[in-house]
């Protein structure tokens, strides 16, 4: 198994594959909701992924400022449902807010968390900035960290 951040013009075709491929799985297939997951923003962000034999375990997209939020945001959080409970979203968090930090020199980060996952995301430090709303559905709610 091993990590992986690397901008999009760096994947292969393959790794492409499987992230679309997942992102499709979980946030479109698993969670019923049709939605336009491919936004135009993947070519202009780092995609930060667990990798092993090919297959993509964890991922989220790490997304510079001014882009999704003022700040630098981190998005399509997943992992596939059979490596859950393993503790890979914790170090992939742990790691793009490291990256966002070190390489972006980020203070802040937002994100639109589905709500569910509120308590994980406070966790990581991250603060409550908004109600609960809809997004294509689901639950969300809008989260800031601060250096």
């Amino acid at each position: 198994m091993e990590w992986k951040n690397i901008a999009f013009n760096e994947l292969t075709t393959d790794q492409l594959y499987q992230l679309l491929k997942v992102r499709c799985d979980i946030f479109i297939v698993e969670q019923t909701c049709p939605y336009p997951d491919i936004d135009n923003l993947d070519p202009k962000c780092r995609h930060l992924f667990l990798e092993d034999q090919g297959q993509v375990l964890a991922y989220c997209r790490l997304i510079p400022a001014g882009l999704s939020y003022p700040a630098v945001s981190i998005g399509r959080v997943l992992c596939r449902e059979d490596q859950r409970g393993k503790g890979y979203s914790r170090t992939m968090m742990e790691a793009a807010i490291a990256y966002a930090k070190d390489q972006w020199q980020a203070n802040t980060i937002e994100i639109g968390a589905q709500n569910y996952l509120k308590a994980f995301y406070e966790s990581l430090g991250f603060q409550a900035i908004s109600d609960v709303y809809l997004e294509d559905d689901i639950p969300h709610i809008d989260m800031r960290w601060q250096a």
